[in-house]
């Protein structure tokens, strides 16, 4: 895979800086060309934690957790619902069970994204496979577009929630960083070139977007250690799980709250392009899925090539492979889960029997054939 790396670390001066700056007054993250901002004006929280044991003696995980598995790479299931409220929108239902934009669109390519209708039933595919990287701090998938956690103080639990990551023209850059910073009703500093283009359309954009309803941070950010790149919340929450932002990781408001809360500063930040999943279930069935690959990431790399060598090292010697079936998904990428080997694998076709040759006794008697035989195509 061609993998991009543009990751520039924060040195213990500027965090110093950055720290002491923060007691006395506003300070800004230095904005780059084209890439958002945030204020780091607030005093630091308390990391809150809940322990391992609280989360295991709940029967009921909380919205986005679930229990790694003992084997295998598989969480979640899916499942549908009926639409009970005419006023209700795909992208509402959606936010409700922890489901991005092109996720829900993908699972429910017939239902309406504005008026599903009453009485409609919604897939909702919260079952994921978990991206091929280990199995700690934040994992961002950028096909994906969805936020894995690894929470070190809660080792049997993952978190997962979608995202928005960066449109192409501002792609959201691949490597491995950490948390820094958290804030708390962040200002937002629009980049210059977001300002000129403002003006052009005769819109002047203010230096400095106060802490509000009118802030795309939301009331949320959680700095990375490469600068103008964040964890933050939206103002606009529709459009999260697409690419549409400027380079930054946007989650649903109540998803950024909850993480910000118990994301300790310092946490590893793994920003991965994994479009080709594939892994075990519990029961010994082999899945893969597949997702739109980010165009400023595909350079010499081989989207079928690739998905082939990872379910050939994941199946080794234990399982014979129908290679077509991958073919198939890498070439129609919808994120739908593929059973290629186990119980929930479809059973084989089975071979075509051959067709009988017709008989033609007494049919072409007294029929003179010709000795000239026709081909038809090309030569």
């Amino acid at each position: 895979m061609n993998i991009r790396k543009n990751i520039t670390l924060w040195g213990p001066t500027s965090l110093a800086v950055l720290l002491a700056a923060s007691l006395v007054g506003p300070v800004y993250a230095q904005p780059s060309a084209d890439t958002e901002q945030a204020e780091t004006a607030v005093t630091l929280t308390d990391d809150a934690t809940a322990s391992a044991e609280q989360v295991a003696d709940t029967r009921e995980l909380p919205r986005g957790h679930f229990r790694l598995p003992e084997h295998g790479d598989i969480i979640g299931e899916y499942y549908t619902i009926t639409v009970d409220n005419p006023e209700e929108t795909l992208i509402d239902i959606a936010r409700r069970h922890n489901i991005g934009y092109e996720e829900i669109r993908m699972a429910n390519p017939d239902v309406s994204l504005w008026v599903p209708g009453e009485g409609t039933e919604v897939v909702i595919p919260a079952r994921y496979i978990l991206p091929p990287a280990p199995r700690e701090g934040v994992v961002v998938n950028l096909s994906e577009l969805r936020l894995y956690y690894y929470p070190a103080d809660n080792p049997g639990i993952v978190e997962t929630y979608p995202v928005s990551v960066g449109r192409e023209e501002f792609a959201t850059p691949v490597g491995i960083t950490r948390t820094t910073v958290k804030v708390k009703d962040p200002a937002w500093a629009p980049p210059a070139s977001m300002r000129r283009e403002a003006a052009a359309r005769g819109e002047p954009a203010p230096s400095i977007v106060p802490a509000g309803p009118d802030n795309p941070l939301g009331r949320h950010a959680i700095l990375l250690a490469m600068p103008s790149y964040l964890i933050h919340g939206t103002n606009r929450p529709d459009g999260v799980g697409m690419r549409v932002s400027r380079g930054c990781i946007r989650m649903y408001p109540e998803d950024i709250e909850s993480l910000y809360e118990r994301l300790p500063s310092g946490t590893q930040v793994n920003l991965m392009d994994a479009p080709f999943k594939a892994g075990w279930a519990a029961d010994g069935t082999l899945f893969v899925q597949s997702y739109p690959q980010l165009e400023e990431n595909v350079g010499d790399f081989e989207p079928l090539l690739n998905a082939i060598e990872r379910v050939a090292e994941l199946a080794e010697d234990q399982a014979e492979v129908d290679y077509e079936q991958v073919k198939r998904a890498v070439e129609a990428p919808d994120g739908r889960f593929v059973a290629l080997y186990g119980p929930q694998a479809p059973a084989p076709e089975p071979e075509p029997e051959p067709q009988p040759t017709q008989q033609l006794e007494g049919i072409l008697e007294g029929v003179e054939l010709s000795t000239t035989v026709r081909v038809e195509g090309d030569a």
